[in-house]
């Protein structure tokens, strides 16, 4: 099973997080939180040469009915999306949701991480788009 989805993207890591950050809203999920991952690093006194911003996305409705099946996918939502910095390219993935849920051995709740995945990567493919 594959578990990562992985594109190139065109734009700085900031215009790809704008991108991002409306497909999200288009596709009426909602940005939780973004880490800064580069500005966490210095902050802590360790030197990191890749911007990196990791944007948590969930859907609530969707997040709601996973929970309340089983609170231990609390350990695995929202989903993250990392926009990096690569070897001079900027490239945005994250964890597929059919593969994380897999790891809980719940197939009921498979449609609902194909829905999700779904959705997740035509944010993301819309986010790669100049």
């Amino acid at each position: 099973m594959k578990l990562l989805y992985i594109k190139e993207a065109t734009g700085t890591v900031e215009v790809v997080g704008r991108r991002l950050e409306e497909a999200v809203k288009a596709h009426k999920f909602g940005v939780i939180a973004v880490i800064d991952l580069k500005a966490k690093m210095v902050e802590k006194g360790v030197a990191f040469g890749n911007a990196c911003n990791i944007y948590e996305v969930c859907n609530p409705v969707q997040a709601k009915g996973v929970l309340e099946k089983d609170m231990r996918l609390a350990t695995a939502l929202p989903c993250r999306i990392a926009v990096y910095e690569e070897k001079g390219s900027v490239k945005i993935a994250t964890m597929l949701p059919t593969a994380t849920l897999g790891l809980f051995s719940l197939p009921e709740l498979a449609p609902v991480a194909q829905e999700v995945e779904k959705e997740i990567k035509a944010m993301m493919d819309e986010a790669c788009e100049a």
